[in-house]
């Protein structure tokens, strides 16, 4: 394994165990592009919220010393989130343009891309999404939100789709919708750190039916109110996470084992904050190893289902108001 496949497996590990977890059933090539696919994302998720492997610089474990080099470079090409959003496109073009690159992260992207016939437009698509937090994006209706849950995770999916070998459009908006259903998720999950960074992704539309605002969410006084509008963001992702699991059975065994796997471990997040309600933001949301290890297990069954039965069987349409992938 050389450094590059290395300090993306690192990046992983640090960053994100439940992802970690569930690309340890990919095959050694799908799981390797996963990893480098990662370790750029959370480099660019890093620098725009000045965060080390998503934790505040404070808090967070440390990284290997190849991907320190690539924060600290990045980092200096400018202190405002603009001026690094700025450097994360210039690199990024580069990777696609088939340069000579140094920073571990960039140097995998450039590898993917080859690889597995990733466009450039699908990762400038995600900085896209980086451009909206850079902004102050206000969100006004659901739309909103979903253009957001899509350029930052949804197209995340279909990149790993790519990775998994599909190419055709169906099971590419499959796999956006788990993304999407991710984000949501994460959405409802950080709404009050969300809150105390000064962003809000919850539609202004359904806060002001209950009474709230971006700026009032947040005070304990609204807890109630929130977590209805915080069950009304899960009830949408729960029809993301659904159209997602048809998509299995275009996918090899393996990777459509991990896939389900991943998509088990989110959907538990979900439910977690639902089942706490009001107390959902006491103490973060994590999902228990040993309930990860039985979506491990559920995710074999669903893997395997949908290659022995529902591979043969007419694959449910796909819900017409979900949202779909712009035309390029």
């Amino acid at each position: 394994m050389d450094t590059v496949v290395a300090n993306s497996r690192e990046m992983i590990r640090l960053g994100s165990r439940s992802f970690a977890l569930a690309a340890k059933l990919f095959d050694a090539d799908t799981r390797h592009h996963a990893w480098m696919l990662y370790a750029w994302c959370r480099h660019c998720d890093d620098q725009i919220d000045g965060q080390n492997l998503g934790m505040q610089p404070g808090r967070a474990q440390p990284a290997s010393a190849a991907t320190s080099a690539a924060t600290s470079a990045a980092a200096s090409e400018g202190d405002s989130p603009a001026a690094r959003l700025a450097s994360l496109r210039r690199e990024t073009h580069r990777a696609f343009a088939g340069e000579v690159l140094t920073e571990p992260v960039f140097v995998g992207l450039q590898r993917v891309s080859r690889a597995c016939g990733i466009p450039e437009r699908h990762a400038l698509e995600l900085l896209a999404g980086f451009e909206m937090d850079v902004g102050n994006h206000a969100y006004r209706d659901f739309d909103d939100t979903l253009l957001y849950c899509y350029r930052v995770a949804g197209v995340v999916g279909v990149m790993m789709a790519q990775i998994m070998g599909a190419r055709d459009v169906a099971t590419l908006q499959r796999a956006a919708d788990l993304g999407i259903a991710f984000q949501l998720t994460n959405i409802a999950r950080d709404v009050l750190d969300d809150a105390g960074n000064g962003r809000c992704y919850l539609p202004a539309t359904w806060l002001a039916e209950v009474g709230l605002s971006p700026v009032t969410l947040a005070e304990p006084a609204n807890r109630a109110a929130l977590a209805r509008v915080v069950a009304r963001l899960l009830e949408q992702a729960e029809r993301y996470y659904q159209s997602a699991g048809c998509g299995l059975q275009a996918l090899p065994f393996r990777s459509a084992w991990a896939v389900s796997a991943a998509l088990g471990i989110y959907r538990a997040i979900g439910r977690l904050v639902l089942r706490r309600g009001p107390q959902a933001w006491d103490q973060r949301v994590v999902v228990s190893t040993p309930r990860k290890l039985a979506e491990l297990a559920l995710g074999a069954g669903s893997a395997l289902r949908a290659h022995l039965f529902d591979r043969w069987l007419t694959t449910l349409p796909r819900s017409r108001d979900l949202w779909t992938i712009p035309e390029p």
